[in-house]
């Protein structure tokens, strides 16, 4: 996560103490975009007080996947005495009850927006980390506490960089690291490993912060593609919007916006009062959606 705020720039997080809260929470309801708090968690469900192997300062950019019946989220968290953010991991045996487990990725530089992907029965992480100059991905040897970089997918790094598959193709949503929040670049490639080609329409939005910067992961649902988007127009990660994806090919894009709108927003009270800028939302039957998000408490 990015912040624009008066303070001093450290990687690419901007810190300041009016920051220092963010937390996860969990959502679920009978769609993804009409989600409430779950009545079966405490939220938040994660803090950084919950980091125990690092002085923390907060947690946000959850991330999770459940296999085997077993539930794993990867998210940022903020380490202080380093000052960047690193990539940390929580179990649940049931998507509401999350036990810490620890830092599974560092590096010299920031990380936060642990993006999963699957390829060929394998895992692999896409984190946010453009001060390293690429969108780097790693590949999970012993699942779920080791992973191995494995090189960069394309150069120059781009902020948080959104991964799916569709029509044959692999796609990465992507924003313009310029501090405004206000473009979102598309690109594609038939391998993923394979040469990434940016898409002719793309930038696919310009000049404008309330509907570019990615807010989690894509949504492929019964056919549809959902992209989610963080309001950035009046401050950074106001709230989430949804937009529904009509034609994605490598020639041609088209998307309305998903009513209700805003999916996400602060809720004035409690951990997650001022703001909410990010959502991954997993079906679990055909009426319950579950949904790991973030949350500020105040600006």
């Amino acid at each position: 996560m990015s912040l624009i705020i008066a303070s001093t720039i450290i990687g690419d997080t901007c810190l300041s103490m009016a920051y220092d809260n963010w937390s996860i929470g969990i959502y679920s309801g009978g769609d993804p975009f009409r989600l409430e708090p779950d009545a079966g968690a405490r939220n938040p469900v994660l803090t950084a007080a919950d980091a125990t192997d690092i002085d923390a300062q907060f947690v946000a950019d959850p991330f999770m996947l459940c296999i085997g019946g077993v539930w794993y989220m990867f998210f940022e968290v903020f380490n202080q005495a380093a000052q960047k953010g690193e990539i940390g991991l929580a179990i649940s045996h049931d998507g509401l009850k999350w036990a810490y487990q620890c830092i599974v990725l560092a590096e010299p530089f920031h990380l936060s927006y642990p993006c999963l992907a699957h390829f060929q029965n394998e895992i692999f992480l896409v984190p946010e980390c453009y001060r390293s100059g690429a969108v780097r991905i790693y590949r999970a040897t012993g699942f779920p506490f080791s992973w191995k970089f494995c090189g960069p997918l394309m150069e120059p790094g781009r902020a948080d960089p959104t991964l799916f598959q569709h029509g044959n193709l692999w796609w990465m949503f992507a924003a313009e690291p310029n501090g405004r929040h206000d473009t979102l670049r598309l690109y594609f490639s038939r391998e993923l490993f394979g040469r990434w080609t940016e898409h002719p329409l793309s930038p696919l939005v310009s000049a404008n912060p309330g509907i570019a910067r990615p807010a989690g992961k894509v949504l492929l649902n019964h056919g549809s593609v959902i992209r989610f988007a963080q309001d950035c127009s009046i401050s950074y990660g106001l709230n989430v919007r949804a937009f529904e994806i009509t034609l994605l090919t490598e020639t041609g894009y088209a998307e309305g916006e998903h009513l209700p709108s805003p999916v996400l927003a602060g809720s004035g009270d409690g951990w997650n009062a001022a703001q909410m800028h990010h959502i991954d939302a997993h079906r679990i039957s055909s009426r319950h959606w579950i949904a790991c998000v973030d949350g500020l408490a105040r600006l």
